[in-house]
């Protein structure tokens, strides 16, 4: 089973921060009710949602619907001693939500760290850290973002999780999708390396059980919780969190003769996704009031971040040989409610950068003429037959260009500044100037630009191609520059994690590479950086990473 859209497809800053890595990094007591961590997300001024699950008997297992319901108590401190508590309280959690916390701490000081635990029949939790949103007025000197993807278990280990959790330097870390994968074991593997780890369970996921148990593995990986303990993380969903190359009816990995019914597949990934992870769905951190996840969070007067959801609410995807369809402007990958939402987000906010978190890309992208080789290995990875000059990538925004033109139309007409769409997805690394006409680049006017993440873990084009990383895929990243010069870097084959920076003056993008996914102490690398300077929208080169 391939995915069709494969082929494109320091160290902490006190002591304190070094202790509290160690402490969530080591292995849970057997006996711990506390075995997935601790997580918190979405950052607001005033409030933070805090995220654990508790295994209060040896039988109350993630999926296995059994175990009573415990009462749980949280705490929130501006002291790692938690000497002085700011906020605290107490929940129920039982099966209904396979034992699941996620509370909506508020009460909160804007731009503040906090340290907060849970408790449960005397048990304490591992010690989490988190950090609210600068007051919306707020003159913010500086924040930092980790970007990160794609991470699949069963290709790797999750060591940028890692690397970023030792960097002590971060605000948030923003996930732009496919957090899981749904495929069996062997199914979607690392390549020629098969199955570094196996999955669970190891069938395709398909219910409510089925996707809680996969969440669970994932919070089991030492990396993962390192990360999600340190640092606030704002996510969206992409397909893989329900399965791959999902639309609004269906999803290319899934058959009704087979699976059931996808409204039902769909509605019981999205529970587990509201269970298990540290997100406001419908603006609210109780679980079962939604499923919308598009959101917005403002960060003082230096950025604005609108996460948008690109599989809810999309109509199916068209083959890159149906240009009536890819045109059609009755059809869309937003939806007409959250394409009106982000315009208007776009248009009214007062920040300097206006981040656009897009889990597709957004850059208009079309093949040239590639090698026999390159052309069956595409063919073979996509399910479709690569053409000189026609998007290879319809699940991408190249599928639906009646709202992408709708969008581009409007950061242009309205005279947008600094907006900068950060995009996981498609496995590779790009930075991209977005053309207001892509035809007459460079002379037409930029209104903005594209950053794309590494995937963490799940294969590139020299995974796919079997052949060693910067040797084959070199052709086709300059046949790509060339045919679209808006390209600016295009990196097919290495896995990583990225950091974006803004100050007032400017936003500064670092890639990271990792020495080998498939080694659980690989190291990293910086390997590629780029700076907009601010009412530009244009990506210059750096030789070296932002300080």
């Amino acid at each position: 089973m391939i995915e069709r859209r494969t082929f494109l497809a320091g160290s902490a800053a006190t002591a304190g921060v070094a202790a509290l890595a160690t402490s969530v990094a080591a292995p849970a007591e057997a006996a711990s009710p506390f075995r997935h961590g601790v997580a918190s997300g979405d950052p607001l001024p005033t409030r933070v949602v805090l995220w654990t699950r508790v295994t209060p008997t040896e039988a109350s297992t993630p999926g296995s619907g059994r175990g009573p319901r415990v009462l749980v108590t949280w705490q929130v401190s501006t002291s790692s001693t938690f000497r002085t508590i700011a906020a605290s309280g107490s929940m129920w959690t039982g099966p209904e939500r396979d034992h699941t916390v996620k509370v909506d701490a508020g009460g909160l000081k804007p731009g503040v760290r906090y340290w907060y635990r849970f408790r449960l029949n005397g048990v304490t939790s591992p010690v989490g850290r988190t950090k609210t949103a600068p007051a919306k007025t707020a003159h913010v000197d500086r924040l930092r973002f980790a970007l990160v993807s794609c991470s699949n278990w069963e290709a790797g280990y999750f060591s940028a999780y890692r690397h970023l959790a030792a960097r002590g330097d971060l605000d948030a870390v923003l996930h732009m999708g496919d957090y899981i994968y749904e495929y069996g074991t062997g199914a979607y593997a690392a390549g020629e390396n098969g199955v570094i780890r196996a999955t669970v369970p190891t069938h395709e996921i398909i219910t409510l059980a089925d996707y809680r148990k996969r969440h669970a593995q994932y919070k089991t990986d030492a990396d993962l919780k390192r990360l999600h303990a340190l640092v606030p993380w704002i996510t969206t969903w992409d397909d893989h969190e329900s399965a791959n190359n999902s639309w609004s009816g269906g999803a290319e990995n899934h058959t009704p003769e087979k699976e059931g019914s996808w409204a039902a597949r769909k509605a019981a990934a999205q529970t587990a996704y509201d269970e298990w992870m540290p997100v406001r769905l419908q603006g609210t951190a109780v679980v079962g009031d939604g499923a919308r996840i598009y959101r917005s969070f403002q960060f003082g007067q230096l950025a604005d971040l609108s996460m948008l959801d690109l599989r809810s609410y999309r109509t199916e995807q068209p083959l890159p040989i149906e240009w009536q369809k890819i045109t059609d402007p009755n059809r869309t990958i937003m939806g007409k409610s959250q394409l009106s939402w982000l315009k208007g987000k776009l248009s009214e906010t007062d920040a300097t950068w206006k981040l656009v978190g897009n889990s597709v890309m957004v850059t208009p992208l079309v093949l040239g003429r590639l090698d026999t080789q390159m052309q069956e290995s595409i063919s073979q990875l996509t399910g479709q037959t690569p053409m000189d000059g026609q998007p290879f990538n319809t699940d991408a925004w190249d599928g639906y260009q009646a709202d992408r033109r709708d969008l581009i139309d409007h950061l242009g007409d309205e005279g947008i500044q600094n907006t900068i769409f950060l995009t996981g997805d498609i496995h590779t690394g790009w930075a991209c100037e977005l053309p207001y006409n892509t035809g007459r680049y460079p002379a037409t006017d930029k209104v903005g630009v594209e950053l794309v993440c590494a995937s963490v873990t799940s294969d590139n084009v020299d995974d796919a191609l079997k052949v060693a990383p910067r040797t084959l895929s070199l052709a086709a990243e300059g046949v790509l520059k060339a045919t679209n010069p808006y390209v600016k870097y295009v990196d097919l084959d290495s896995h990583g994690y990225s950091v974006l920076t803004l100050t007032p003056g400017k936003a500064h993008m670092d890639w990271y590479v990792l020495s080998d996914r498939t080694k659980k102490d690989a190291t990293s690398r910086w390997s590629r950086g780029y700076v907009v300077k601010a009412g530009t929208n244009t990506l210059q080169r750096v030789w070296g990473p932002s300080a």
